[in-house]
């Protein structure tokens, strides 16, 4: 399987919390039609047809690539350390 570059991941999810935020604020048929491609972008390059399963799978893709993998800490300790592990991009 082909890894996604996580810079390119990342500017991808930067984009589209940008466009999600702005038209919440305020819908412009530019920025929605920006959105339906970064949204596409997003899920092709992350291979899943569901905008939050690429999402997920592009905060975890950024998590690896951060962290070493010895350095990775289970789920469990996560939350019971205060951190939820949940994306801030959706």
């Amino acid at each position: 399987m082909i890894v996604p570059d996580p810079k390119a991941v990342r500017t991808l999810l930067t984009r589209y919390a940008s466009l999600k935020i702005a038209q919440a604020e305020r819908e412009r048929p530019q920025a929605a039609r920006e959105l339906e491609d970064v949204t596409y972008t997003l899920c092709v390059l992350m291979g899943t047809s569901d905008v939050r399963e690429a999402v997920a799978a592009a905060d975890a893709l950024l998590d690896s690539a951060v962290r070493p993998p010895a350095a990775r800490v289970p789920r469990q300790e996560q939350e019971r350390d205060g951190e939820s592990g949940l994306s801030l991009a959706v």
